[in-house]
């Protein structure tokens, strides 16, 4: 089967990717950008790939005509507290339009659970969208989901976070709240499962796992799963936007994030009975048995993706392409060589930096940075790196964004998300003569961006001289 993927660089997108190869589908992967597609090469090399931007459809723009289903799995709830529900609704519009012209028989959405009167923005969101696919001429099949349970989703990560920081928490009254959390290895089966069956078309159906808990009881089954003492007070005075300033600055979520999560956490999200999991012979997992499976693929370093790589996760919502050529015009430079004992322990090192891993020399600097990055209403460190020694461009890696990730052109180029008052590069290369470069170069807006560079001289000629000579030479 030809399937369309849209969404495709996403949380869900990406490990669906490897679902449906492992299924023999033909897999054509939608995405605003093309280089970055977190994926090697060799699962590059068997699928297609296709440049859609699904709320800028220009005039010509079209789809494969033979494709035989879909999924759609675009959501913007993290890129704007405003207006999130108009953009996604002109997606909906876009892709029902561009699919119209296609021999698409099905379209699976993931969608979110809705089953009170009174919903949070973010899940009449979800319901707007799963009505405007409703008016497609293909047969659509919805799942709803509602606390996604694996090792990068969000939901995860931020529990993660309160738990392994946090001993004892003052926290809102909405930590009582029931959910229903289902873990990744049951979404994959539900969407995988739903593939092809006419016994699915035109239906909406809610998944969840075998267990029901209050926020309050995930964060204790998760302090239990990894023998952490926890105390927890509620407390009723804390208000949405403290509570989110709270996840905010606690947790790895960005704070727009944080703002959704919250209005929807006051909602109770639990999925209504049906025979989907029987009728697609799924074996549903409690709680405790996904977060043991989330922490295998973490010990292992196997998290194929992360919410914390989408653009969203970061400060720039457009394209950074445009970003790739280092400019030279108006620009102060650090510029470091050094030729490598070991070029190929040299290149490694390159690969690896940052996250747990820092930046070999005066970390608690970067860390410092990173602190006051947050404080200002950056994204700090907070989002690390999803695996230590591979990367991909787009990826996030602390506060840069991975533009040029060209392991056989010894090349790595960053591009800065912390809050600075210009534009910030930081380039690694290995020439041919076997000789490590690095160069910072920084773009300032103004006086102040000036201002800015020259007192951080100092830190800059020790940090990065010492830097360099750690990857150069590893000592």
């Amino acid at each position: 089967m030809k399937v369309l993927l849209t969404g495709a660089n996403g949380y869900i997108g990406v490990r669906l990717l490897y679902e449906l190869l492992k299924a023999d589908h033909k897999v054509v992967c939608a995405v605003r950008n093309a280089a970055r597609l977190s994926v090697p090469q060799e699962i590059r090399d068997q699928i297609e790939i296709i440049e859609v931007d699904f709320l800028k459809v220009e005039l010509n723009q079209k789809l494969p005509q033979d494709i035989d289903a879909a999924y759609y799995l675009i959501h913007s709830m993290t890129s704007s507290t405003e207006d999130f529900d108009q953009l996604e609704a002109q997606s909906a519009q876009n892709f029902v339009k561009l699919i119209r012209e296609t021999d698409c028989k099905q379209v699976i959405y993931l969608s979110g659970i809705v089953n009170e009167d009174k919903l949070s923005k973010h899940l009449l969101s979800r319901k707007r969208v799963e009505d405007i696919l409703y008016t497609g001429d293909y047969n659509l099949t919805v799942l709803r989901a509602g606390i996604i349970v694996g090792s990068g989703s969000s939901s995860f990560e931020i529990v993660r976070d309160l738990c392994e920081k946090l001993p004892v928490m003052i926290t809102p009254k909405w930590v009582n709240t029931k959910t229903h959390p289902i873990a990744i290895r049951n979404v994959m089966s539900f969407l995988i499962g739903v593939l092809g069956r006419e016994d699915c078309y035109r239906q909406s159906f809610d998944i969840g796992g075998k267990s029901i808990l209050t926020y309050k009881e995930m964060m204790q089954g998760y302090a239990k799963n990894r023998n952490l003492k926890l105390a927890i007070i509620t407390v009723p005075v804390m208000t949405p936007k403290l509570s989110s300033y709270w996840l905010y600055f606690v947790t790895s979520t960005s704070y727009k994030l944080a703002q959704n999560l919250v209005n929807s956490m006051a909602i109770e999200v639990i999925a209504s009975k049906n025979d989907l999991a029987q009728r697609l012979g799924i074996e549903l997992y409690d709680y405790q048995e996904a977060l043991t499976m989330a922490f295998a693929k973490i010990e292992q370093n196997q998290v194929v993706s992360s919410w914390k790589d989408s653009m969203v996760s970061g400060r720039f919502k457009y394209n950074l392409n445009k970003y790739k050529q280092v400019p030279s015009y108006g620009c102060l430079k650090d510029a470091q060589k050094l030729a490598a004992n070991d070029p190929d322990a040299a290149l490694e090192r390159i690969w690896s930096i940052g996250g747990k891993n820092g930046y070999y020399y005066a970390t608690f600097l970067w860390k410092i940075r990173g602190y006051l990055d947050k404080l200002l209403g950056g994204v700090g460190l907070r989002r690390g790196r999803t695996n230590p020694t591979t990367i991909y461009a787009g990826d996030a890696l602390d506060f840069w964004r991975v533009l040029v990730a060209d392991r056989e052109g010894k090349r790595l180029l960053l591009f800065a998300e912390m809050r600075v008052p210009g534009e910030a590069w930081l380039e690694f290369e290995i020439d041919e003569n076997n000789v490590v470069h690095q160069t910072a170069t920084f773009r300032p807006k103004g006086i102040w961006g000036r201002l800015y560079w020259y007192s951080m001289l100092p830190f800059h000629y020790f940090i990065f001289a010492g830097m360099m000579k750690h990857i150069a030479t590893g000592k």
